[in-house]
């Protein structure tokens, strides 16, 4: 048996390392799982869910009173660009909030920014916008937070219960 520490052999009976001090036959303890990394993936997932129902309302105001304009023929003219905007705005939300959650899956160092800004964004978004916002700000903003993120490694994504390492 030898000292994990120094490296000197030590007898089988050795309580301490005779020459650094140290106890034998500790092993070291393995991390405790931070308090975001249960999170972060559910965020993501939350992100893209709710990301992708704003994106539909967008996309059909854009599409019908964007370019094809169906009103009734005694509407102010602002309307049909009103309701183009209001679907520009909800698509471009989405997309950031796609990008967002795909961010916030991969470990990407930028997406806990990107996240906190886009939850103050959605806080107006009444139900599940002010939901996600409040959920989003509790796990990311607190400086214990911003640590342990940048400490999250990218890992090799798991295919079942086994790492995929790049092995052809």
């Amino acid at each position: 048996m030898f000292c994990a520490v120094c490296g000197t052999e030590m007898t089988q009976s050795a309580v301490f390392c005779a020459a650094c001090g140290k106890p034998a036959g500790m092993t070291p303890l393995a991390p405790a799982q931070g308090r975001i990394a249960g999170h972060i993936r559910l965020l993501g997932i939350l992100w893209l869910a709710v990301s992708a129902f704003r994106l539909i309302p967008g996309i059909i105001l854009l599409l019908v009173f964007g370019a094809w304009q169906f009103l009734p023929p005694g509407a102010p003219a602002f309307v049909p660009v009103l309701l183009a905007v209001i679907g520009g705005l909800l698509s471009l939300t989405a997309v950031v909030g796609i990008v967002t959650g795909w961010g916030l899956l991969a470990h990407e160092p930028w997406a806990r920014m990107l996240a906190i800004v886009m939850a103050c964004v959605n806080l107006m978004d009444l139900p599940f916008g002010t939901a996600l916002g409040v959920y989003t700000l509790w796990v990311l903003l607190p400086a214990d937070s911003e640590r342990e993120y940048r400490l999250i490694e990218k890992q090799a994504p798991l295919v079942g219960d086994r790492q995929v390492l790049g092995e052809k």
